[in-house]
């Protein structure tokens, strides 16, 4: 037994006289951490995307779309999360505006705010042909943060934006870019064209829809819409709706739950029909007795003896040319109805100037 201890005895001794000198290796000043560098102050482009984020991330919601699916073993319903993006508040009176076809088809609406909270919305207002809805939620003032409102008809390309969002579910994420276009053109879920828009190389996923684009003092310059990407992320183009268009559309879906189209009161061609007869600008088929259209003498299109005589080709609203029914539409679009307009019209082959305010479209 004690020749057993005496061995044991041995080999530690022979263990620390042949391990010692690694010592240094694991124990000693070169085992403490190293000293930290001092990093100086931030950049000032750093700082100010840190200010940005800091300043608008309360701003900034996360939307969730629930729809009722039926369980196929019983008759109850079963709600299911049927898609994400991202909203921001408008006003201090509940308001929070996102992109329509992030709550289309949606039984339920939920807002969570960006301390968590989450809160039923209920729908005040769409405009699908301008991917733009508003949203209506309970929530104190504390919560409520409205986004700073800035301007699109100044912008300039190479400009800086940043957008902020729900990529994929991860709240309260900025990225940063650059306006690579203006005046771009993509379909809304209608088919209908947005025209305007602004595009983008600031990173946008999936779940970025309905958040804001902001400029580099912080304001809202559009409304993160769509992507273009044959894999369904990011690639380095985006899409947003012009602010200009978001501040005329917003407040009169409060107003009016929906966009109340100003018209003239007249029924125009189709743009095949023009372009078979070689017009260049809107025809006027047909004048609603008592519209404006009439009480400003505006002549149909008529048919006598079997000969069709033409009526008047509107060629530009208010100075700005316009030469199909799409352009025709986007420019009455801008205007309040009852505003007063100036129509240039080809009557007999001479231009006619015709004023005329703008009734509502039934």
């Amino acid at each position: 037994m004690k020749t057993s201890y005496v061995i044991v005895f041995l080999i530690g001794v022979v263990f620390l006289l042949l391990f010692k000198p690694l010592e240094n290796y694991w124990v000693g000043p070169e085992a403490e951490p190293r000293a930290v560098t001092a990093r100086g102050d931030l950049a000032a482009d750093e700082q100010n995307t840190i200010d940005i984020f800091k300043e608008n991330s309360p701003s900034v919601v996360y939307v969730t779309s629930i729809a009722l699916r039926r369980s196929f073993f019983s008759l109850n319903a079963v709600e299911v999360p049927r898609g994400t993006g991202t909203g921001f508040v408008w006003d201090q009176k509940g308001r929070i505006v996102t992109n329509f076809h992030v709550i289309k088809d949606a039984n339920e609406v939920q807002v969570t705010m960006a301390d968590n909270s989450t809160w039923k919305a209920v729908l005040v207002g769409a405009s699908p042909d301008k991917d733009l809805a508003v949203l209506q939620i309970d929530a104190p003032n504390r919560l409520l943060r409205p986004i700073a409102i800035g301007r699109s008809s100044d912008l300039q390309v190479g400009q800086k934006v940043f957008a902020i969002g729900n990529p994929f579910g991860l709240d309260q994420t900025i990225t940063s870019g650059i306006i690579s276009a203006l005046n771009r053109e993509i379909k809304a879920i209608t088919g209908r064209t947005i025209r305007g828009v602004i595009q983008t190389d600031a990173a946008i996923n999936p779940g970025n829809s309905g958040g804001p684009l902001l400029d580099s003092a912080g304001r809202l310059i559009g409304v993160n819409t769509a992507i273009y990407s044959p894999s369904g992320a990011y690639a380095g183009i985006g899409f947003a709706v012009e602010v200009d268009v978001v501040n005329r559309t917003i407040p009169r879906l409060i107003r009016d739950g929906r966009i109340v189209r100003p018209g003239i009161g007249a029924k125009l061609a189709d743009d095949r029909v023009a372009q078979r007869l070689g017009i260049d600008g809107i025809l006027i088929i047909d004048v609603q007795r008592d519209s404006p259209a009439a009480k400003a003498g505006l002549r149909p299109t008529t048919q006598y003896r079997g000969e069709i005589i033409l009526g008047d080709i509107i060629t530009a609203i208010s100075g700005v040319q316009v030469s199909s029914y799409e352009d025709f539409r986007t420019e009455i679009e801008k205007y309040d109805i009852g505003t007063q307009i100036i129509l240039t019209i080809v009557r007999d082959g001479s231009l006619k100037d015709v004023t005329l305010r703008l009734t509502v479209i039934n």
